[in-house]
């Protein structure tokens, strides 16, 4: 009897470790897909004006919407709207930054994704 208790013990211990590390797993992934940044340093950075400044903003708020509803999605989905999303957001990008921010917004964001485990 004393060795039963023990493996149905041991049993509910491991189960709820696996559990554990899934849910955290998880709540990495997601967490990959926040797109929140400093816009000012983000702004220096690119060197945008005040009219820039406030349409990045709001640019890069629907691009973060959007990346967080692919983090919410499975598989080949969340790799579709994920490449949907950058599209999207790069498109915007080069009607309001000139070529040399547009380029320098690039290496950021490739950056970022990268660092992040997205590309």
């Amino acid at each position: 009897m004393k060795r039963l208790f023990m493996v149905v013990v041991a049993m509910l211990s491991m189960t709820m470790t696996f559990a554990e590390n899934e849910n955290a797993a998880n709540l990495n992934s997601t967490e990959a897909y926040n797109m929140t940044v400093n816009m000012k340093k983000l702004g220096q950075a690119l060197n945008l004006s005040k009219d820039q400044e406030e349409s990045f903003a709001e640019i890069h708020k629907t691009f973060s919407a959007e990346m967080m509803f692919a983090a919410h999605a499975s598989g080949e989905e969340r790799t579709k709207m994920v490449d949907n999303a950058i599209k999207k957001d790069l498109a915007w990008m080069d009607y309001i930054l000139n070529r040399d921010q547009y380029r320098r917004y690039v290496q950021i964001l490739n950056v970022t994704l990268v660092n992040r485990g997205l590309k």
